[in-house]
């Protein structure tokens, strides 16, 4: 294969700044390709050179994936040309240039030659602009590739710089992205052709950025650190530095036993705070169970048994491979389907595992409450049809099972029968779509709150509860749920 691609960064804008070397090929060529025209230092390119752009593919396509494959295509054309081809970009050639990673993979399949002439890229200029080191853990990302996601891919501990925030479109786009880690009052800077002579830097909070009408591709956002820690990595950090050999002595001494307690403990107060609706205490022991997480991840870390990271990888290719209506080409209409397309997914996992037929059951903890266990069997086998076909006989069940519980002989029977009556009011649960647990829970939450105003107001009436006969008890009972309302 003949032909060459000989790529040139035109730096960011001034054309002082260009090297000497890009200078010398822009001077040799007859003609240049330029990715855009659009660029502050092309006027003062060298003459005698004919210039095209791509300008027109930027036309031609609605979204920049487009713009990019097709400009890649046009210049790999050209490039395998006897003469090759001359192709600028604004920046530095292999710094944010998506065209150019393109070029460079295809050449590489094609056979053909792709030599790079760096440039000064946006970044020092920016950094210069900004006062900051880029060396002191500056994230950078592209706002195109942000706002495709839906959760930034960002530390919000150390500062980020948000490049190539073309229009107020993308500012809207990757500010959405954005709000679901960084506050909407968060500051931010935003620089605009950094290191011309027309230089902006622009403080403002993060839910301005999408409104400043002067956005255009020389636009980049820079994200101080959260006010306060509060990143993933630093959390882990933190529980690391309470194991080390200088750390807490607690906190060293535990084990995978015992913070077993500890984890069931803070399991229950996110329970007990989703129960009440309390979105700060929520948010606090969400917080603290994470807590337990890390404490066993690091102690597994210790171990030599595997790292957090082990296990989120596991969990997310896990959560992929389950969901291939989300992450593939499958398609699901309601919730019923997704759950027959995961059971079967988790049949084929099962099949997959050389020796091993374990049932559909057996992956279900031991170690979980009674009604939540019995919540998860009846959930999965209904997924291969095993269930009742309307909630009447459900209902019909419980009855039958009270009826065998009054008739029960001794005690093991009674204990067996009374097994199958909460057994079956978890299928009633199920039917209703309510959590039994949490059922069980507020009634327990009701009953204490009821016999608590009984207690007082025995009290104000000077008659001891254990003094009062059993109608008036009940009677007090029956004005407690009234006061309750």
């Amino acid at each position: 294969m003949t032909g060459s691609i000989d790529i040139v960064g035109l730096g960011p804008g001034d054309a002082n700044l260009l090297t000497r070397q890009v200078w010398d090929r822009l001077s040799s060529a007859s003609e240049v390709y330029l990715r855009t025209q659009h660029h502050p230092c092309v006027p003062a390119l060298p003459k005698g050179v004919t210039y095209h752009s791509f300008d027109d593919c930027y036309e031609a396509h609605a979204a920049f994936e487009g713009v990019y494959a097709d400009i890649a295509a046009r210049v790999l054309a050209l490039g395998r040309r006897e003469q090759g081809v001359v192709y600028a970009v604004p920046g530095d050639p292999a710094v944010g240039e998506r065209t150019v990673q393109m070029i460079r993979e295809q050449a590489a399949a094609e056979g053909v030659a792709v030599r790079l002439y760096p440039g000064l890229s946006f970044i020092e200029p920016t950094c210069q602009a900004l006062g900051c080191d880029p060396f002191d853990g500056l994230q950078i990302v592209d706002a195109t590739l942000l706002a495709a996601r839906l959760h930034p891919p960002l530390d919000p501990d150390v500062p980020a710089l948000v490049v190539q925030l073309y229009n107020r479109q993308m500012a809207a786009d990757a500010k959405l992205t954005l709000l679901a880690l960084y506050p909407e009052e968060h500051p931010t800077r935003l620089v605009m052709r950094a290191g011309l002579n027309d230089q902006i830097v622009r403080d403002m909070p993060l839910f301005e950025v999408d409104r400043q009408d002067d956005l255009d591709h020389l636009s980049s956002l820079y994200l101080l650190p959260l006010p306060h820690p509060g990143s993933l990595s630093t959390y882990q950090d933190v529980v690391a530095r309470l194991r080390a050999p200088d750390g807490c002595p607690w906190d060293r001494e535990q084990t995978h036993d015992s913070l077993r307690s500890s984890l069931l403990e803070e399991t229950y107060e996110v329970l007990a705070a989703l129960d009440d609706g309390d979105a700060d205490a929520l948010r606090e022991e969400l917080g603290d169970l994470l807590l337990q997480v890390l404490f066993h991840a690091q102690i597994s870390t210790e171990d030599g048994d595997f790292r957090l990271i082990d296990s989120m990888a596991h969990a997310i290719e896990k959560l992929i491979r389950r969901h291939p209506h989300v992450f593939g080409d499958a398609r699901a209409s309601d919730a019923q389907e997704v759950l027959l397309s995961w059971e079967q997914i988790k049949r084929e996992e099962r099949k997959s595992r050389p020796g091993e037929q374990r049932s559909m059951l057996a992956s279900i903890s031991t170690a979980l409450p009674s009604l939540a266990q019995a919540m998860d069997i009846q959930q999965r086998v209904v997924r291969v049809g095993f269930d009742w076909p309307e909630v009447g006989e459900v209902l019909a069940k419980v009855d039958e099972e009270l009826a065998e519980l009054a008739g029960a002989p001794d005690r093991t029977a009674r204990e067996a029968e009374l097994g199958d009556v909460f057994f079956s009011l978890v299928n009633v649960a199920r039917w209703y779509d309510l959590d039994p647990e949490s059922a069980l829970r507020q009634a327990n939450g009701r009953f204490r709150r009821r016999f608590a105003w009984m207690e007082a107001e025995a009290h104000r009436l000077g008659t001891p509860l254990e003094g009062m006969a059993m109608e008036e008890m009940d009677a007090l009972w029956e004005r407690a749920k009234e006061a309750e309302g």
